[in-house]
């Protein structure tokens, strides 16, 4: 029977379970630091806090971190690699991966999205409902892609980018590391690393202290 742990009982880790289920995994329990207090994820059972899953991790097959914030989601991965649980990445039968694309450890593709041929995805990466990452991009580790966000072919996405739901980034641009696009924008210049865009055309947004 295959196992799977996942770090995070979050509405979005209801979506990895989901997905994960109906990937092929047997069971499938959550860990997070609210327990015990938060019990149940959905149907599926918290059954202990992360220093528990890093005792506990010889009893599972796999483990994947369903956190949305980047890097966090990166520091909790990379946390449960250094105690030798092994990082999958889960793939909703419905989503579409050529078989010429390659999907990230810690990754997770959810309903409906597609990457298409010669795309790379990094580690830790959120591929969400029905998001399309076209041919030839490459998406840097600990990326999200939201809802029916669209990637345009050859893009090039740094470390930790956020792009909104329903967004679109414009062939061959690129995008530095932690740059934010706004819901709904469409990005047609590249955008330099830490950046906060928005908008039809993408706008850089300059925030006061």
């Amino acid at each position: 029977m295959k196992r799977l742990a996942i770090l995070g009982a979050s509405g979005h880790g209801k979506v990895v379970a989901d997905a994960a289920g109906l990937s092929g995994w047997h069971e499938v329990v959550f860990f997070d630091d609210a327990w015990p207090a938060v019990a149940k994820n959905g149907p599926w059972e918290v059954v202990g806090r992360s220093p528990d899953l890093l005792a506990k991790a010889a009893e599972f097959d796999g483990a994947v971190v369903a956190i949305g914030n980047n890097g966090i989601r990166m520091t909790r991965q990379q946390e449960l690699v250094s105690a030798g649980l092994k990082l999958i990445s889960v793939i909703h039968p419905s989503a579409i991966v050529s078989p010429h694309a390659s999907v990230g450890a810690g990754s997770v593709v959810f309903a409906n999205a597609v990457i298409n041929a010669c795309a790379n995805l990094g580690a830790g990466c959120i591929v969400n409902t029905g998001a399309v990452v076209e041919h030839d991009c490459e998406v840097g580790d600990f990326s999200h892609l939201s809802p029916n966000a669209v990637l345009a072919g050859g893009v090039t996405a740094g470390q930790k980018v956020w792009v909104g739901a329903a967004a679109t980034v414009k062939q061959l641009v690129v995008l530095g590391d932690e740059v934010t696009v706004g819901m709904g924008s469409a990005v047609l210049t590249d955008t330099p690393a830490g950046m906060t865009v928005v908008g039809v055309p993408a706008r850089p947004v300059h925030f006061q202290d």
